[in-house]
């Protein structure tokens, strides 16, 4: 028997779940199909933000960082702990520990929603109608009609060729968060966003972590004055990133990973305990559309849709990883809003130019906006200020004091084009930039506000300050 509803959701990731509670929240009847299961095979909702991706990542950067201070820098602070012992299982069940809350706390919400969750693989037909079949290609438990459907079935590793997973040597990024033990010596192939946080992990829990990234510039996502002052920070705490490196072939040998890659140099080879592919993400697509649906796909193999996430069958939208812009939850969320708001008849955006990215290193990586080299690149005439966190009061107590914030505005109408931050908690302080750019704020309107002391939040200040060539704490600016 056909159920009726009036939204359905496919994808229960940050996108997919996100919706579905918006469009109960404002009376809509909905239901959210996910097929992601858990180790023992039970349907846990959050997709792979929660269960593999973000979360646990985050909780071993989180612990990872704990453990290296107490081995190394505890006692700069007159805390002396002796041996200090590391407990890889007990760090691995509190990050499950925290997954595990996480989503029950999500179902929790679906049934104060009384939105209807339908564990197994969705599959769009014509006529707006899903399938559903239990994961893993089981047998239809279900067929779905919805007089809107929302697509967010986020997104999965890219395969390489040169490196097929096996077992737990060759691993992608969800099988990188279960190691039983501390590898003596990790590969990564990719020094991108994912990379470097596992990469990160693993140094500072014992690993000898080589990266080998294929693009000659490091970190081109971000701006290159941040990039080239956080690969010295990198490789300094001892990640070896080798760029230019393209990874040719791998084989397995008695246990361990040998891999052979070519750069500029020539050919060369390095073995490994466990090598870990990092080389990005493509939208999930397969197996989500029947042909005759006519879905329409671009050339990036995306979900086409238009600047409201509408894909050319009306009454359909897709969003999250699936389509155009950054692979990142929030944005990924923003988009579940709009659509599940404009459904119930109300005119929502997102606005892109404000979507906050940031890196979970140690120092952290944060932006929002386009790098100085892409606007001026759009014939943008810009101004810059630059802070060092050296010179920012609280991150010396800290003794986090690599990095800086740096403010690009409009040479003619000093409106906030981006902000670039690398330092410690960037996460939590580029709200304070997105925040200001939402607004349409001007580097001015910074400069003019007052900030807490001794506060992080205090390079950003002087920052805009630098912006008029006119900050307190360091005695000489960059002007542009």
């Amino acid at each position: 028997m056909t159920r009726h509803f009036d939204v359905a959701v496919i994808g229960g990731g940050p996108a997919g779940y996100v919706a579905a509670i918006r469009c109960a929240q404002l009376g809509m009847n909905t239901a959210c199909i996910d097929e992601w299961r858990d180790r023992e095979g039970q349907p846990v909702l959050g997709g792979t933000c929660l269960n593999s991706g973000c979360i646990p990542s985050k909780a071993l950067l989180d612990s990872s960082e704990l453990y290296e201070q107490a081995k190394s820098r505890f006692a700069l602070h007159g805390v002396r702990c002796g041996d200090v012992v590391l407990d890889l299982r007990t760090m691995m069940d509190r990050k499950d520990r925290v997954v595990a809350s996480l989503g029950q706390g999500i179902a929790s919400l679906f049934r104060a929603h009384r939105i209807t969750w339908l564990p197994g693989h969705g599959k769009l037909l014509p006529q707006k109608t899903i399938e559903v079949r239990e994961t893993g290609g089981g047998p239809v438990t279900a067929m779905i009609e919805a007089s809107s459907i929302i697509l967010a079935p986020g997104s999965v590793p890219v395969e390489l060729g040169a490196a097929p997973l096996q077992g737990d040597l060759i691993v992608d990024s969800s099988g990188a968060l279960r190691f039983a033990e501390v590898p003596p010596r990790v590969g990564i192939i990719g020094a991108g966003v994912i990379g470097l946080e596992l990469g990160s992990v693993w140094r500072r829990l014992g690993s000898q972590v080589v990266l080998l990234e294929a693009q000659t510039e490091f970190l081109t996502m971000a701006d290159a004055q941040i990039a080239a002052e956080a690969l010295r920070a990198f490789t300094a705490q001892g990640l070896d990133i080798r760029l230019g490196a393209r990874v040719l072939g791998c084989r397995v040998r008695e246990n361990q990973v040998e891999l052979s890659y070519q750069d500029r140099t020539g050919d060369h080879s390095e073995t490994v305990d466990r090598l870990i592919v990092a080389v990005g993400r493509r939208p999930n697509t397969r197996g989500l559309f029947a042909p005759e649906s006519e879905l329409l796909l671009d050339e990036w193999g995306e979900i086409h849709v238009d600047e409201h996430c509408l894909t050319n069958i009306p009454g359909v939208y897709a969003v999250g990883d699936v389509v155009r812009g950054p692979m990142l939850a929030h944005k990924g969320s923003e988009e579940g809003i709009m659509v599940a708001e404009r459904i119930a008849g109300q005119q929502s955006s997102v606005n892109y130019a404000t979507v906050p990215s940031v890196i979970y290193t140690l120092p952290e990586i944060a932006w929002v906006g386009k790098s100085e080299a892409a606007l001026r690149a759009e014939g943008k005439e810009c101004k810059v200020g630059i802070f060092p966190f050296a010179a920012n009061a609280r991150a010396l107590t800290l003794g986090e004091t690599a990095g800086m914030v740096k403010m690009v505005a409009d040479a003619a109408t000093d409106r906030l084009l981006a902000v670039h931050m690398l330092g410690p908690h960037c996460s939590e302080l580029v709200a304070q930039a997105a925040i200001a750019m939402q607004f349409a704020a001007s580097s001015e309107d910074l400069a003019m506000t007052m900030f807490a002391h001794p506060a992080l939040s205090e390079a950003l200040h002087e920052a805009a300050l630098a912006v008029d060539g006119r900050p307190i704490h360091i005695a000489r600016t960059r002007r542009t």
